[in-house]
């Protein structure tokens, strides 16, 4: 098996690269066959374990800035 490439980013996610499969803390196992998955480390996000940018929305001061790593949301 070779190595996954793991990318923490200032203020924002985890970038894996994929495929995945996560193990959640109730034992369920969920699976992602995109080739860069973004993985939640504040939890506010609506689709847990996965980012979907809320962490943007909550920095401290409201800042929306981009940190390392992260794209600009879709306009």
């Amino acid at each position: 098996m070779s190595a996954r490439r793991v990318l923490p980013t200032d203020h924002g996610p985890v970038l894996i690269e994929g495929p995945v499969e996560i193990v959640l803390p109730d034992g369920s196992l969920v699976r992602s066959d995109r080739p860069v998955v973004a993985l939640c480390t504040c939890r506010r996000s609506r689709r847990y374990p996965f980012c979907d940018t809320s962490h943007r929305r909550h920095r401290p001061g409201g800042s929306a800035e981009v940190g390392l790593g992260e794209r600009p949301a879709a306009q």
